[in-house]
Formats: C-alpha cells, structure tokens, sequence
C-alpha cells in the first residue's frame, strides 16, 4: 500500500474534475449507479466531500461542511471545482498532514488513512458519473485498484445494511475490470448503465 497517498488522491480529483467538466447541463437528471443521487445530486456531494476533505486535514471537524453543496452543479462547476481542488492541494503539499490526527465522519485517523479513504470516495463517485454520463474512457483504472485495495481493509464483506451504507457485495467475475470489481465490492451494480 502507498504510504504517502497524497499523490493518488491528487490523481483522483483530476479524474473527478475531468467527468464534472465533461457533464453536460441535460445529463443532471439522469440516473446514478448510487441510488440516493441523480447527476445533480451526485456533482454536488462531490464537491462537497471536496471541500470536506480539505476542511479535516486542516484539522476542521467533518460535519461543519455539508457533504452536498447546495447549487454546485448549476453553478460554473468547472471553475469551482478547480478553485476547491487548488484549496485541497494546498492542503496536500503540507507534508505534516501525513501523520496529523484527523478526524472524518467515521473517526480519528492519521491523515494518510483519511487521504487514502478519500480517494475510494471519490474514486468511486467518479465511476458513478462516467456510468450516468456514458464517459467511461475518462476513468483510470489504476485509481480503481487503489481504491478496491483501501476499501476492502476498511469495509469487510459482512455485516451490510442498517448503519453500514453499502449493500451487500456483488460478485463479479475473475476477469472483470478494476471498476466493475470495485463497485460490486460497495454493493453497487458493475453492469450499471445509464
């Protein structure tokens, strides 16, 4: 596992920046892989958990910033993005957020633990849109083994349901591709189609 992760979430805001500019003002309400958003919905958790991720390794505590920003993805979501992605990096060049304490919405960890569970969320997310949007070929799949790798210590295959927010995994074959197995592992459908 990468020890220092600030790189590979580096690599996973850029791929999510990417799907939010390429995300055309009549695809936001389609549907999502992830049942609670449509486009809409699922463009403003995202920069929401942008700016969130930004706000704990500055030592912020997780729910003074909503998970969704009201407006994001009616906004000119491009530029914002950009700027909350510059405000991360910033954040990301301070070496000593490796090994500073900091606390996410299910606890306390070194920051390089919270980077690397970051980068599962919006790893997956970004898969979630590729999916609604029919932009797949904007996905790097080096992002989804990252991410399955980190999830699969964090989230085991049993329990789901109830307080755990992901349904129960969905097998997938031998050969599939890194997203499709990621996805199952978090109880989504890999075949999703928008």
């Amino acid at each position: 596992m990468n020890t220092d992760p600030r790189g590979t979430l580096r690599d996973a805001v850029d791929q999510a920046g990417a799907l939010v500019a390429a995300t055309t003002d009549d695809a936001l309400a389609r549907s999502t892989p992830c049942d609670e958003f449509d486009v809409r919905a699922l463009l403003n958790h995202m920069d929401g958990v942008l700016r969130r991720i930004a706000h704990v390794l500055d030592g912020g505590a997780p729910f003074d910033v909503p998970s969704s920003v009201d407006g994001f993805a009616d906004d000119d979501r491009d530029t914002v993005w950009k700027d909350d992605a510059a405000t991360l990096g910033q954040r990301l060049d301070d070496d000593s957020v490796l090994d500073r304490m900091v606390t996410v919405p299910f606890g306390t960890m070194p920051g390089r633990a919270a980077i690397a569970v970051y980068v599962n969320e919006l790893t997956t997310h970004a898969w979630d849109l590729a999916s609604a949007i029919g932009r797949p070929d904007l996905l790097e799949d080096a992002l989804a083994t990252y991410a399955l790798e980190v999830i699969q210590d964090a989230l085991p295959e049993e329990p789901r349901g109830g307080p755990i927010p992901f349904g129960p995994v969905v097998a997938v074959g031998p050969d599939a591709a890194a997203y499709e197995r990621l996805a199952g592992w978090l109880g989504r459908d890999p075949a999703w189609r928008a």
